[in-house]
């Protein structure tokens, strides 16, 4: 069996890495495309690394144009010389879209497994899904409702991230582990998976960092760091702000979630990742002032972060754009660090939430069981 995939975030490089290494549980696999350090460990040769194409918003993608649209050619070229019977497609619309009309052309079937949030904007993609995409799998429940109305064969996996159990590693293991104090509060920052969303929202994370009242609460700082992201440029800006977080890897971004008091996290796939583990936390984000002037117009949804979303209302508070300060992320974290009744609500309804989100049936089958079924029978029917 032959097959392309294409991830241009971390998030989906970690989907991708699961989705092949059930496949390949099953049956041989040869697998390439755009990717990361995960999926390449799974055994997915790299036509390109995600990396060479991770950008966020219209100013930085304007500046990359010549890079990303290299890797957009080696991609194309690889899909027509190679001819895979089936090409997966993971979020990252903007690349992923033109791939799929391309595997039309050819008549290879594409299957699109993470949903693109054309459903928020952007929503005249749905005609490139009904014309291009064979088969969508979506994560999130509503977005099946979504599909099935614009007449698109689709079906509702799970989310990966639900299926998982929460981390094992014990507080004193994980502190002896990473040299922290377990009597601390540890709170987690999550910047985001692109160097673009890191620049812009890391300051102001450790600008709230330094504003927090230490006497009242004595903290260490936590931060994963992103495959897609170098720990360079993360270390350059921790300097500049004379703030020193404990530097995490990737893989140990669950853990310190779990045993965090509370977190900082940016907007995307780790504000779901926060809630599936229950821990509180406030969700910020922070575009170029041209992306968000546009997005404002195109976008009409009352709430921005995923698990608001999910819920039909707030249960995080968000910060977005002009509303990012760090000041008011002090003022929205502070009351999570407190045994207060804002937090054990928090953690009551994100509690919750985890059960919207869990596809549970009969079989015991996990969302990349369901999404590798998927896979062997398009690539076994066509």
């Amino acid at each position: 069996m032959r097959v392309m995939l294409s991830a241009g975030e971390a998030s989906g490089d970690n989907y991708g890495a699961l989705l092949l290494n059930e496949l390949t549980s099953r049956a041989p696999v040869e697998a390439f495309g755009l990717g990361g350090d995960l999926m390449q460990a799974s055994g997915c040769e790299l036509i390109t690394h995600s990396r060479e194409v991770a950008a966020v918003g219209i100013t930085e993608i304007l500046r990359h144009i010549p890079r990303i649209y290299l890797s957009y050619r080696k991609l194309v070229r690889a899909l027509r010389l190679r001819r895979p019977d089936l090409l997966v497609l993971i979020d990252f619309p903007d690349i992923n879209f033109k791939l799929a009309r391309h595997a039309h052309r050819l008549g290879i079937p594409v299957l699109f497994f993470i949903s693109p949030q054309i459903w928020a904007w952007k929503k005249w993609r749905i005609r490139l899904v009904r014309r291009f995409v064979t088969k969508m799998l979506v994560i999130f429940p509503f977005e099946e409702q979504f599909y099935r109305g614009h007449n698109v064969q689709v079906e509702f996996v799970g989310h990966p991230l639900a299926d998982l159990s929460l981390p094992d590693v014990g507080r004193e293991v994980f502190a002896k582990q990473h040299g922290l104090d377990p009597r601390k509060h540890w709170i987690t920052l999550m910047p985001g998976s692109r160097r673009g969303e890191v620049q812009l929202n890391l300051p102001t994370m450790l600008e709230a960092v330094r504003l927090l009242d230490s006497s009242k609460n004595p903290s260490e700082y936590l931060l994963p760091v992103a495959s897609t992201i170098s720990r360079e440029l993360i270390s350059d800006l921790c300097n500049k702000s004379g703030v020193k977080p404990v530097l995490l890897e990737q893989d140990d971004a669950r853990a310190a979630l779990f045993h965090s008091r509370a977190s900082i996290v940016a907007s995307g796939t780790a504000t779901v990742e926060a809630a599936l583990i229950g821990n509180p936390f406030v969700v910020v984000y922070r575009v170029s002032g041209l992306t968000y002037a546009v997005g404002k117009r195109l976008v009409t949804l009352e709430h921005y972060a995923m698990p608001n979303l999910i819920a039909g209302e707030e249960i995080v508070p968000e910060l977005i754009q002009e509303r990012f300060t760090a000041a008011n992320v002090v003022s929205a974290l502070e009351p999570l660090l407190a045994d207060s009744a804002q937090r054990n609500e928090m953690v009551r309804r994100l509690r919750a939430l985890r059960g919207i989100m869990v596809r549970s049936d009969s079989t015991g089958s996990t969302a990349i069981s369901r999404a590798a079924d998927a896979v062997l029978a398009l690539t076994t029917h066509g």
